[in-house]
């Protein structure tokens, strides 16, 4: 017998990692549409005789975009599910690559980097509520931290594609290329189970507790886990009247606003979207400028590994300390060199390992843990509605932070731009111990449960 549930649990745990791992591969397409703009955009501006406003604008239309879509992922992911939006999302990413590649004006690219932008809120929306909703409680952050980590892959590998494509500026191609493995991720989520949390939503529990034991690996696994689900459901998804009634809602919904809004003022896409850019103004050359973009990508990719392996043993709010500490000393020294001026080649690359430091201190801390915290602290019955706010904010706050960075450059100086968001990482300290819980290896509906009896926010993971 003992064989038999052995050999049960390792077909669960295979077959749980491989839906996560796909699943996840929605953050893959944001995190290629972030890389691909970043390398592109110098020689746009080169092709279209273009300024660095209309340049701003080409980068940050995609957030608007995402911006709508994340709002219509919302009522996609209720009435059609997790897994249809995901298919939805990957179908619209092909054709707004393509059309990014075909653009013949600024305007038509803006245009396609809308539909584009569509395509990732969607996905930016539904990944991590369907990765929080199949994953059990202990794995849970990690799970979530995956999605966050196939972004920074998608970004690591566009670097490195803008790279090869930048010895012949063929920006077309470094656009359209993403289409492939958009069409790769549609074939893959066809395969997808439904999410259970939203099977039992729709009154389909024979088909949720097909799921969890495939996920699980024991019936009394899942059907515990369908009582309990069954059991908040009582009160069914009430979304936008919740947020009216109850004062609770409107405390997690906030919370998770204000995390969307510390994540993006933390910088990151600062240099993300910007990176060539940032090296250029240190005194390097284009192709060096492109190298060093792609080694960011590469630090990006392999710092995200700390947060996963961690998360879920020391917790969240520790790595997040910890990350936000790193980020403002990586930016304020960055800020420093370029105050002094830059003037030997060890400066200068000193200036490059300061911003790799603060890559390191996001992708540790507040760039998977956010979308973590994101989806585990709304209520289930508001979670669509609340997880669907706090990505809305996080696509308005890319779009402010894309779209005024040129314009502080050019206004304020380096220096004073990148102490600005060194000083936002210090702040954040006092945000993170004064509103933010720890949720290690809680369950969903035990943050739920001290949500709504009122209990502080920072101890609602208590």
């Amino acid at each position: 017998m003992s064989a038999v549930l052995s050999s049960s649990a390792v077909q669960a745990r295979r077959h749980i990692v491989f839906t996560a791992t796909l699943a996840a591969l929605a953050g893959l397409m944001f995190g290629l549409d972030v890389g691909v703009i970043s390398g592109a955009q110098q020689f746009i501006q080169r092709d279209f005789a273009i300024d660095d406003r209309v340049i701003e604008l080409i980068v940050s239309f995609m957030t608007v975009g995402a911006a709508i879509g994340a709002a219509l992922a919302a009522w996609l992911s209720v009435h059609f599910g997790r897994r249809r939006s995901l298919i939805f999302s990957g179908g619209l990413f092909v054709l707004g690559s393509l059309a990014c590649a075909a653009a013949w004006s600024p305007d038509s690219l803006i245009g396609a980097r809308v539909v584009l932008g569509l395509a990732i809120g969607i996905a930016a929306f539904t990944a991590p509520l369907y990765l929080a909703e199949i994953a059990p409680e202990d794995k849970r952050g990690a799970m979530i931290s995956t999605y966050q980590l196939m972004i920074t892959i998608g970004i690591f590998l566009a670097f490195l594609s803008d790279t090869a494509f930048s010895y012949s500026e063929s920006w077309r191609w470094m656009l359209g290329i993403i289409a492939l493995p958009g069409a790769l991720f549609l074939l893959g989520v066809l395969r997808l189970p439904e999410s259970p949390r939203w099977l039992v939503l729709r009154g389909r529990h024979d088909d949720a507790n097909a799921v969890l034991h495939k996920l699980r690996g024991d019936d009394a696994t899942a059907r515990r886990e369908i009582a309990e689900i069954e059991e908040q459901l009582r009160t069914p998804q009430q979304g936008w009247h919740l947020f009216l009634q109850n004062r609770n809602f409107r405390r997690s919904v906030g919370l998770g606003i204000a995390l969307q809004i510390v994540q993006q003022l933390t910088g990151i896409n600062v240099v993300m979207y910007y990176a060539p850019r940032i090296f250029a103004d240190m005194g390097y050359a284009t192709s060096a400028s492109m190298w060093f973009t792609a080694v960011v990508g590469l630090t990006n990719v392999l710092a995200t590994f700390i947060a996963i392996g961690f998360v879920d043993r020391i917790g969240r709010k520790p790595i997040l300390y910890a990350g936000f500490v790193v980020m403002a000393i990586g930016l304020g020294v960055v800020g420093l060199l370029m105050h002094l001026g830059m003037v030997t080649q060890a400066e200068r690359l000193l200036a490059v390992g300061m911003l790799l430091v603060f890559v390191i201190g996001f992708a540790m801390s507040a760039g998977p843990l956010v979308w973590t915290l994101c989806s585990e602290i709304q209520p289930l019955k508001g979670r669509d509605f609340g997880i669907g706010v706090s990505t809305v904010t996080n696509w308005v706050g890319t779009y402010l932070v894309s779209v005024t960075f040129l314009t502080l450059l050019n206004r304020f100086g380096h220096a004073n731009t990148f102490w600005l968001y060194a000083a936002f990482n210090l702040v954040f300290l006092l945000f993170t111990w004064a509103l933010v819980p720890e949720t290690k290896g809680v369950t969903l509906e035990h943050i739920e449960q001290k949500l709504m009896d009122g209990q502080p926010l920072r101890d609602i993971g208590r």
